[in-house]
């Protein structure tokens, strides 16, 4: 009885999934589908080329304010359609930088562990930090251990 039970549950859940669940995930895909696409020297020729076209129309159009009206309708369409797609991606892409960062954190001995989720902090927690850092490289340079710094090699 007791399987049962569990089956019928998650059998609700995955009903309950439905709407919000399914819409995020055809977003998602179809966000990551479109930058692809968007993001070609394909889509950057076409967007050239519409715009040849509409200049090349001027003239017919005796460049009326409807002939205007057009381009700038269409590129606030697409300029506001592009914002959502744009900052989607982004932010999968900094979650998944910022998972990867935190996997190698975890995984190095003797890294500090409460630097694994530094986008969740404060921006005043933030900035001390970064004064931290500024004095540990200070102190590096000071010390001669600058491992930013690269010495050129000696001839051989």
């Amino acid at each position: 009885m007791t399987m049962e039970t569990q089956n019928e549950r998650l059998e609700e859940q995955e009903k309950s999934r439905d709407f919000f669940c399914v819409v995020s995930d055809s977003f998602r895909l179809f966000a990551r589908r479109s930058s692809i696409v968007l993001g070609s020297a394909w889509a950057f020729a076409s967007a050239i080329l519409i715009i040849l076209i509409w200049g090349l129309t001027g003239p017919t159009f005796h460049y009326s304010n409807t002939w205007q009206l057009i381009i700038n309708t269409g590129t606030t369409i697409v300029t506001f359609l592009m914002v959502f797609l744009i900052q989607n991606t982004q932010n999968r892409d900094a979650k998944a930088v910022h998972l990867k960062l935190d996997e190698i954190i975890r995984a190095l001995k003797g890294a500090r562990n409460e630097l694994v989720d530094l986008e969740k902090l404060s921006d005043e927690d933030l900035i001390s930090l970064e004064k931290q850092f500024e004095r540990v490289r200070e102190k590096a340079e000071r010390d001669g251990n600058n491992p930013g710094r690269v010495e050129p090699s000696e001839p051989r």
